[in-house]
């Protein structure tokens, strides 16, 4: 019998969990100490920002973008300087949550995070910033966000091809958590209860929320591997969009890893009641009707040896061999939207 041997390191952040919880986003925010708070949102959510803001009496930005680019933190660092902000809150996606511990890493301030979508960055302490074409990933305590609100009423309204893309690529933590190299039994536990909650995105909101705080957690308490190495370069050099991203890759790195990572397919099957993991996940992607292709994304096929090159010169840790000719075959499957062999 295999001795268990892991080390396993809770990072601090408040979860509040429900229906109707925004409504203590004061309360949440006195205890943090903000007296002068960022409300921080895209325009998406703009109006929902300006709204809190009312409320407390604060200061709204509505300009967060998609792979938290430099210059846009820049703009709101000034409004940090300029009107002496204590704190930021966070309402959106990804990109607003980004926004918010882009400035926490350079000022130390609190934050609140009050996600809107299943992209579970809002669990995390890793910040990923574009700046000329590259996206650079950070990991500091800094980053963590000290509180966060899940409230399953702010996702009623999401529309369906973003809940499932989001849906997909918090997903995409969960598996990539199964086999990482400092993975453990718990992580193990709730990645394969997050893939299951998540899966159920087209008909039950709020646990797919709940799935989506397992999966947030899942990935900022181990390392990821090659899929998020590749939609890190397709976003940060190609611009694709995120979460669209994610969805699309997801079952291909996963039939790449598959033969070398027996346990964690195992998981992903019994998660989605599947055959196959790579297959039980592109059929996830179909049934919600999220994208499947990168050329639906608008990469072209030229991109495709040079993002497989970009990936190659700084590979993450990955639990199988990772080679030029075998992402170029990754990529190339998931450019035409095949469905994974394995």
């Amino acid at each position: 019998m295999t001795k268990l041997l892991f080390a396993f390191s809770g990072l601090p952040t408040r979860v509040i969990f429900g229906a109707g919880k925004l409504a203590e986003v004061s309360a949440e925010s006195e205890k943090l100490g903000m007296k002068r708070p960022l409300i921080i949102t895209g325009q998406q959510q703009s109006k929902l920002g300006r709204d809190i803001a009312a409320k407390l009496v604060a200061t709204a930005f509505d300009g967060a973008a998609m792979h938290t680019p430099v210059n846009i933190t820049e703009t709101a660092m000034a409004i940090v300087g300029d009107q002496k902000i204590d704190g930021t809150i966070a309402i959106g996606g990804g990109s607003a949550i980004g926004l918010g511990k882009a400035i926490a890493w350079r000022t130390g301030l609190p934050q609140i995070a009050v996600p809107t979508t299943y992209a579970g960055s809002e669990m995390t302490n890793i910040l990923g910033e574009t700046e000329a074409g590259a996206k650079i990933t950070r990991r500091d305590t800094k980053i963590q966000p000290e509180t966060v609100i899940y409230d399953p009423d702010l996702t009623m309204s999401l529309p369906r091809a973003l809940a499932a893309t989001s849906a997909m690529n918090a997903i995409a933590h969960a598996v990539e958590a199964l086999y990482a190299k400092d993975g453990n039994p718990v992580i193990s536990l709730m990645a394969e209860e997050g893939i299951r909650a998540l899966a159920m995105v087209g008909a039950d909101r709020e646990e797919a929320l709940y799935g989506a705080w397992l999966c947030g957690s899942v990935l900022g308490a181990v390392s990821m591997a090659l899929h998020h190495k590749l939609c890190h370069v397709l976003g940060g050099s190609f611009n694709l969009p995120h979460s669209e991203t994610h969805a699309v890759v997801l079952p291909h790195a996963t039939a790449y890893n598959a033969a070398a990572a027996p346990d964690a397919m195992a998981r992903v099957v019994r998660a989605l009641n599947a055959r196959s993991a790579p297959q039980g996940l592109y059929d996830l992607a179909k049934s919600l009707n999220a994208p499947t292709s990168l050329k639906a994304l608008g990469l072209k096929e030229t991109d495709l040896a040079r993002a497989a090159e970009i990936a190659a010169a700084n590979p993450y840790w990955n639990p199988q061999v990772i080679t030029l000719e075998g992402l170029r075959k990754l990529l190339d499957d998931a450019f035409h939207g095949h469905r994974p062999h394995a």
